[in-house]
């Protein structure tokens, strides 16, 4: 029997961890999504109350990367 090999399991941020990492507020992260500039998000559920999003941690070193500038502005 072959065995598949296992993926290296994807970890994935709530909009409050991206924050902590960032160490900004969470309606940073969330101005961010909502205006299209900031990481690719995950919507698993939207309801009246609630939003749950989530930032695949790939994406989200991706954007940072993606955002460097160098020393001389």
């Amino acid at each position: 029997m072959t065995r598949r090999a296992e993926s290296p399991a994807v970890q994935h941020l709530t909009e409050a961890e991206l924050a902590a990492r960032w160490k900004v507020e969470p309606s940073t992260v969330a101005t961010l999504r909502k205006s299209g500039d900031g990481p690719r998000h995950l919507p698993l559920s939207e309801s009246a109350t609630k939003r749950t999003i989530r930032y695949r941690l790939a994406d989200v070193e991706a954007w940072e990367e993606s955002r460097l500038k160098s020393g001389a502005a």
